[in-house]
């Protein structure tokens, strides 16, 4: 765990959902399924696309080319492949690490980019507010979305912490906003990017959700 920032009390924690609370990998498997593909196929080419910082939808542009990327979600949903996570698609410390943030004073919400099926999850988490890209109508790393994350809670953009996976579209535009931005080290995003120079900009790196609490109390230490 690295920590570096100014002491300034965080009020709120705001976590991502995918590959933060959401563990991701059954969602890209149903991808790799209808896209007709093997699953280690299709990940290795999500991760090349990663690396070098290409979309990750490009990997659906490579099997499926000249697809709609709309309509392709809608087949694939029909086809009983859709996107619908639940409690079981969590993290195995992400309730824990919800209840311990409550527990030690902190307010808790889950922003990020999701489509709307997702609130059906975020609405049994244990978290004071919640709300995804599609609601709001503007998604990561959009500027305006980090902006809507501090108008939401009513507090200066400092009193936030942001926790993501992602340098790209957590880290680097929450420490703009001027959040506190903390990386986790997790899924092919957190990992692939944790190598990439921008990744130092974060205010806090965490291997897991277990490291969360005492790097935020180091941050304002």
């Amino acid at each position: 765990m690295t920590t570096a920032g100014a002491a300034r009390r965080i009020e709120w924690v705001v976590l991502d959902l995918g590959e933060t609370l959401l563990d991701e990998t059954r969602e890209w498997t149903r991808w790799a399924q209808w896209l007709g593909v093997p699953p280690l196929t299709f990940f290795a080419e999500m991760g090349a696309a990663i690396s070098e910082r290409r979309p990750h939808t490009d990997v659906i542009e490579l099997f499926r080319p000249g697809h709609d990327l709309d309509q392709e979600k809608r087949r694939k949903t029909a086809a009983g492949l859709g996107w619908a996570p639940s409690l079981d698609d969590l993290y195995a410390d992400a309730l824990p690490t919800l209840a311990a943030l409550h527990a030690a004073g902190y307010s808790v919400a889950v922003f990020a980019n999701q489509p709307l099926a997702a609130e059906t999850l975020l609405a049994v988490l244990p978290v004071d507010r919640f709300a995804t890209s599609a609601r709001w109508g503007v998604a990561k790393p959009d500027p305006a979305f980090f902006a809507r994350v501090a108008a939401e809670l009513d507090v200066d953009a400092a009193a936030v912490a942001y926790v993501g996976d992602r340098v790209d579209n957590d880290v680097l535009p929450a420490k703009a906003a001027g959040m506190r931005a903390v990386h986790l080290v997790r899924g092919p995003w957190g990992s692939i990017q944790s190598r990439w120079p921008e990744a130092a900009e974060a205010d806090a790196t965490v291997a897991d959700l277990a490291d969360l609490l005492p790097a935020l109390a180091a941050l304002t230490s």
